[in-house]
């Protein structure tokens, strides 16, 4: 089950079923709640009409007295009352009367007159100076028929001469019992319905935090830019950034261990060169051509190691650098006129020519040192492809907010295999004149100077043949390395 669908499930059946009891137990109440109101009352108004009624019932006037006008009076008068949004039209009470003995003298409903009411609980109770009351069906099998009975004692002095019952129908509380049913039900459904809409909210809240963190979590260890999901100190916050100092602890190690493993393997050839070299030239009866020439094996796997030492720790330096330390304006046709003088002497002895192409006026914000390394490592692999006689072209146009520095040569292009492992460290191709491999670090150190610049470097095989390396980087440099660019660069051809 997914984490969404365990916190809503607990979040209701914590909160939702609670509420849910709740709400019963609130309308379970509202009948009694009424009723007992209705008998408070009633309780009131027996006693008022108990006090009415004492001269008539002394003076046996009762079924013709004052008392028993006044009450015939008020069952006649004319009722309209809104009560709850209710309207009422009838009055309910019935009042009846009984002697000291329980016997009925007067009743208004003209029922009971003359019958022994002595054994009725509200009667019987109240002729013993106890609170009297009883809830009574007219008709044992109907429950809406139940009609509330509440009896006030009638006094000569201290002496009980009689008792007043006050008579309600239960079925004319009805209505105001069902309006409060369902108003509290109401109400306390729309406050379980917005309590479960704030605990649906809290959820999606955690879900979409935790997947963000989830997704955090695996484009770290995809090894891929990516953006704490939060920088609070709330526990998301303090997980993402115990995520991303864990990412740097192990990708620390890892960059050690990598490291290690490639140097040990590249520097394995260069020094099993030199030890044999070595040895051969301790044999005093060496020829001399031959010392000569394992000499020269020495010096060149010495400057191959040299050589890739110190590609190393430039290209660690660069994984390492979050931002340009001395970004400044440039001419890029000057960056290409330093480029054909640091290359010029090189393609000469190999009888390639050099052909370069920037606008005068064209400038931009970067590195020179960064970008001057950048360029010479793509024409050197350009000179190194290319057979004698042929040419490697160097131009730099603007294209939008991008500058694209691209380096074309005439040689056998690019290997369909080695398209995905040219940018890898360590990865170098045969060289067509049988010349030693790069360092296979060349590739890797433009691809990090680009991305410093804000841009990427792209290898392919151009339409007319040759290979076509495109350099591109943003025309103001950013302010740090981007995990992931507003907009990619320009992917078309150059013209």
């Amino acid at each position: 089950m997914k984490l969404w669908a365990r916190v809503f499930l607990g979040y209701f059946l914590i909160v939702g079923l609670s509420g849910w009891f709740l709400l019963r137990v609130f309308v379970s109440e509202v009948k009694p709640g009424v009723r007992d109101a209705v008998e408070d009352v009633m309780v009131d108004s027996a006693q008022l009409l108990a006090e009415l009624a004492v001269d008539d019932l002394l003076a046996r006037r009762l079924p013709d007295g004052r008392f028993a006008q006044s009450v015939e009076a008020y069952r006649q008068r004319p009722v309209k009352a809104r009560i709850w949004g209710l309207e009422k039209q009838t009055l309910d009470f019935r009042i009846y009367v009984t002697d000291a003995l329980g016997v009925v003298r007067y009743d208004s409903g003209h029922q009971a007159v003359g019958e022994d009411y002595s054994g009725w609980r509200d009667v019987a109770r109240t002729l013993r100076g106890e609170y009297g009351s009883r809830s009574t069906r007219d008709d044992p099998d109907d429950t809406g028929s139940s009609v509330m009975h509440v009896a006030a004692p009638i006094r000569d002095g201290d002496r009980i001469v009689g008792a007043l019952t006050v008579a309600k129908p239960t079925r004319t509380l009805e209505p105001l019992i069902a309006r409060g049913e369902h108003a509290v039900l109401r109400q306390g459904l729309l406050l379980l319905g917005t309590t479960l809409l704030i605990g649906g909210t809290f959820t999606a809240w955690l879900t979409l935090s935790m997947g963000r963190l989830v997704r955090y979590a695996r484009l770290l260890a995809a090894g891929s830019p990516a953006e704490p999901p939060s920088r609070g100190k709330d526990e998301i916050g303090e997980l993402s950034r115990a995520l991303a100092q864990l990412r740097n602890e192990v990708d620390g190690r890892a960059y050690v261990e990598h490291y290690v493993q490639h140097l040990t393997h590249e520097m394995k050839s260069p020094l099993a060169a030199i030890r044999g070299a070595a040895e051969l030239l301790a044999e005093p009866d060496l020829p001399a051509p031959e010392r000569t020439r394992f000499l020269y094996n020495v010096q060149t796997q010495s400057e191959r190691m040299q050589t890739l030492i110190d590609k190393l720790l430039r290209l660690a330096q660069l994984e390492h650098q979050r931002v340009l330390e001395a970004p400044a304006a440039l001419s890029a046709s000057q960056l290409l006129e330093d480029l054909e003088q640091a290359m010029h002497a090189q393609a000469a002895r190999r009888g390639i020519t050099l052909e370069f192409s920037a606008d005068p006026t064209l400038s931009l914000v970067g590195d020179r040192f960064l970008l001057g390394l950048a360029l010479s490592n793509l024409v050197q692999n350009a000179l190194d492809f290319s057979p004698p006689g042929n040419r490697v072209t160097c131009t730099v146009h603007q294209q939008g907010e991008w500058i694209r520095f691209c380096v074309q040569d005439q040689g056998p292009g690019l290997a369909e295999f080695a398209g995905e492992r040219v940018f890898e460290r360590f990865f170098s191709l045969p060289r067509p004149d049988g010349s030693p491999k790069s360092t296979g670090l060349g590739l890797v150190l433009v691809r990090e100077i680009a991305m410093l610049h804000g841009g990427d470097i792209r290898l392919e095989n151009a339409p007319g043949g040759g290979a076509l390396a495109t350099l591109c980087i943003l025309l103001q440099a950013p302010g740090q390395r981007p995990g992931a660019q507003a907009q990619r660069p320009p992917t078309a051809h150059p013209p």
